[in-house]
C-alpha cells in the first residue's frame, strides 16, 4: 500500500504553508537546543526536513501496519478480563509499530524525551492514522492529554508523566458520568484528601470513557464538599499502576470497535491534583476539550479521505452497461463533491491548527518570560481565532465525514452494504464523530458567540484583502457578495432577537454554517492561487456548493418571523 503521506498532495501542501516558518521559530525559540540534543534542528530548513521525514515514517506505518489490521481489529475488538482491557491483537501490533518507530511524544519538549514538533504535525499524524483506522486514532491520538499536563502540571508531574508518554504510555480523559454527559458541571465523582496516605482518593463511576484503561488518566472530580456546580470541580491525574480503578465493562458500539469505550469504577484510587483546585472544568477541561475537538476534526478528515478513496477505486473498477460506473455523470458528480468536501475539511482543519499552534507556543513562552506588548497582542489575536475556528473545524469535518461515508456506500451500491467492503466499516465509524467531544449542536453553541462578536466577519474581511489570480478572481468577488448576505442576516437575527427571546438560538446553526462556508471558500481560494492545477476545480465545486447552501439558509432566515420560534418548541 502506498505511503499515506507521500500519496496525499494536500498534506505536503499544508506542511509547507508560509506560516510554518513563524510556528517553527516559536516552537524552537531561536533553535536554542541545537547544541543540547543531537536530533534538535539547526535551522528552519533542518526542522522542516525532520517533519517531512517523520511524516513519511508515520505514513508508512499507517500503510503497512495499521490499515491492513483495521478489518481484523473491527471484528475482534477489545474485551475485559480481570477488570482490565485486553486490546485486539491488531491494536497491540499497531501500538508496537508506532512505539518502535519512536512516534510517541510527538509535540512534547525534548527534556521529556519528546520530539518537540508543532501541533500541526501531530494533527497531520492523527489524520493519517484515522485514514488507516479511526478506532486506533482514538487510542493513539489521546496522547494529546499530555499537552494539557505540559501546560498546567507541576515540573515534577511533567517529568514523571510526559516522559512516560514519550516512551509509549497510553492516555485517557475521564470526564463523563452516567448522569453527566455534555453537562460536565454535574460531575459527582468525589476526590477526597487523605491525610493518612498524603494523596487524593477518587471514588465514583465514569462512563463512555475512550481508552478508559489507559496508563495515565486525567480525571474531572469534585474536590469541594457540598458543591453541585463547576466551581467544585478539579482536575487530577491517575496513574494506573497505583490501582484503585477497575473496568466494569466495555460498551458494545455501532462503530470504532477497536477503541475500548469503558465504564470505570474508582475505589480509593490515588491521584494527584493538577494545577489549582476548583479550576478543573473552568480552565483545564476547556483546554483539554479544545484539543480533543481538533483531534476529532483530524479523525473526521482522515475518514473522509479513506471513504473517498474507497469509492473512487470501486467506481473505476466496477463496470455496468459496458463501461466503468465512474463514466456515468451521476456517479462522477458524487465523487467530485466528495473530493471537494474532503479537501475543504482539510483546509479548515490545518488553518485552525496553525492558529492554535501560534497561540499555544506564545502561551508556553509566557510561562518562561514576560511577553513583549506586541507578543501579548499576537497571543490574544490567535487565541480568539483558535477559539472561533476550533468548533467550526470539528463541526464541518465531522458532518462531512458522515456525508462522504454515506456517499461511499451509495457508489458501491448493494455491495457497499456488505461487510466485504471497507466502506461499511467507515460508515459505522463516522457516525460517532459529530456526537462525541461535543455534538454538532454544542459546536454551534460555542461558535455563535464568534458570529455575534464579529470574529468570523473580521477574519473574512482579512481574507478579502488577499489579491487573487485571474483564475479565482470571479469566485473571490462572489464571496464578497456572500459576505454581504451574511452581514445582512446576522443583523436581521440580532434585531428580531430583541423582540422575540430565543430567535437567535433558533437560527444559530444557519448563521454559523454561513460563516463557515465563506471561510472555507476563502482558504480554498488561496490554495487554488498557489497550486491551481491541483485545487482549482475542487475549489470551484465547493464555492458553488457553498453559495447554494448560503442562499438556502439566508432565504430561510429572511422569510422567518419571531412566531416561528414557537413552532419548534
Amino acid at each position: 500500500m502506498a505511503n499515506f503521506f507521500l500519496d496525499n498532495k494536500d498534506l505536503k501542501y499544508h506542511l509547507s504553508h508560509p506560516l510554518m516558518r513563524k510556528i517553527v521559530e516559536l516552537k524552537e525559540r531561536g533553535f536554542a537546543e541545537k547544541d543540547l540534543y543531537d536530533y534538535a534542528p539547526q535551522n528552519f530548513e533542518d526542522a522542516m526536513d525532520s517533519y517531512q521525514r517523520v511524516m513519511e515514517i508515520i505514513g508508512q506505518v499507517c500503510a503497512d501496519v495499521i490499515a491492513p489490521n483495521a478489518e481484523g481489529v473491527d471484528k475482534e475488538g477489545p474485551r475485559v478480563e480481570n477488570d482490565r482491557v485486553i486490546y485486539a491483537s491488531g491494536t497491540v501490533e499497531n501500538m508496537n509499530a508506532v512505539n518502535a518507530a519512536g512516534l510517541s511524544g510527538l509535540t512534547l519538549p525534548r527534556r521529556f524525551k519528546g520530539l518537540n514538533f508543532p501541533l500541526l504535525c501531530f494533527v497531520m499524524a492523527n489524520e493519517m492514522v484515522a485514514r488507516a483506522d479511526a478506532s486506533f486514532e482514538n487510542i493513539w491520538g489521546l496522547q494529546d492529554c499530555a499537552e494539557t499536563l505540559n501546560e498546567f502540571a507541576s515540573e515534577e508531574q511533567k517529568m514523571k508523566y510526559l516522559t512516560w508518554v514519550s516512551e509509549g504510555a497510553t492516555c485517557a480523559m475521564d470526564l463523563t458520568e452516567p448522569d453527566a454527559g455534555s453537562d460536565l458541571g454535574a460531575v459527582m465523582l468525589k476526590a477526597t484528601w487523605s491525610e493518612e496516605r498524603q494523596t487524593w482518593l477518587l471514588n465514583g463511576v465514569k462512563r463512555f470513557i475512550t481508552n478508559g484503561d489507559g496508563d495515565i488518566s486525567l480525571v474531572l472530580a469534585r474536590t469541594e464538599e457540598g458543591t453541585k456546580d463547576a466551581r467544585g470541580l478539579s482536575m487530577l491525574v491517575h496513574d494506573r499502576r497505583n490501582g484503585g480503578m477497575k473496568v466494569r465493562r466495555i460498551e458494545n458500539k455501532l462503530g470504532i470497535k477497536g477503541s475500548p469505550t469503558c465504564e470505570l469504577v474508582f475505589t480509593d484510587a490515588p491521584a494527584e491534583l493538577v494545577g489549582d483546585r476548583k479550576m478543573g472544568l473552568i480552565k483545564y477541561v476547556m483546554s483539554l476539550m479544545n484539543a480533543a475537538r481538533l483531534g476529532i476534526a483530524a479523525q473526521s478528515t482522515g475518514l473522509c479521505e479513506a471513504a473517498y478513496r474507497e469509492a473512487l477505486k470501486y467506481a473505476q473498477e466496477r463496470e455496468q452497461f459496458g463501461k466503468p460506473i465512474i463514466k456515468f455523470a451521476a456517479v462522477s458528480e458524487m465523487l467530485k463533491n466528495m473530493e471537494a468536501k474532503t479537501i475543504a475539511s482539510r483546509a479548515l482543519l490545518y488553518e485552525t491548527a496553525r492558529f492554535v499552534d501560534i497561540y499555544k507556543q506564545l502561551t508556553h513562552i509566557s510561562h518562561d518570560r514576560a511577553l513583549e506588548a506586541e507578543e501579548r497582542q499576537e497571543m490574544k489575536f490567535y487565541n480568539r481565532l483558535a477559539d472561533g475556528f476550533t468548533p467550526l473545524a470539528k463541526m464541518f469535518a465531522s458532518e462531512y465525514a458522515n456525508e462522504v461515508a454515506y456517499d461511499s456506500i451509495q457508489i458501491h451500491g448493494g455491495s457497499g452494504y456488505m461487510k466485504d467492503y471497507a466502506c461499511e466499516r467507515l460508515y459505522r465509524d463516522a457516525r460517532i464523530m459529530n456526537i462525541y467531544e461535543g455534538t454538532t449542536q454544542l459546536q454551534v453553541v460555542a461558535a455563535i458567540n464568534h458570529v455575534t462578536k464579529g470574529t468570523y466577519l473580521e477574519q473574512i474581511m482579512r481574507y478579502e484583502e488577499v489579491e487573487h489570480s485571474e483564475a479565482t478572481k470571479a469566485m473571490a468577488e462572489k464571496l464578497v457578495e456572500l459576505r454581504k448576505v451574511y452581514e445582512q442576516v446576522v443583523e436581521r437575527v440580532e434585531s428580531l432577537d430583541k423582540e422575540t427571546a430565543g430567535y437567535k438560538d433558533f437560527h444559530s446553526r444557519r448563521l454559523v454554517e454561513i460563516a463557515g462556508y465563506i471561510i472555507i471558500s476563502h482558504i480554498l481560494l488561496r490554495q487554488a492561487d498557489e497550486m491551481a492545477e491541483e485545487y482549482l476545480n475542487p475549489t470551484k465545486i465547493f464555492v458553488k456548493y457553498a453559495s447554494k447552501k448560503i442562499t438556502e439558509a439566508a432565504s430561510y432566515i429572511n422569510e422567518s418571523e419571531g412566531s416561528d420560534v414557537e413552532l419548534f418548541r
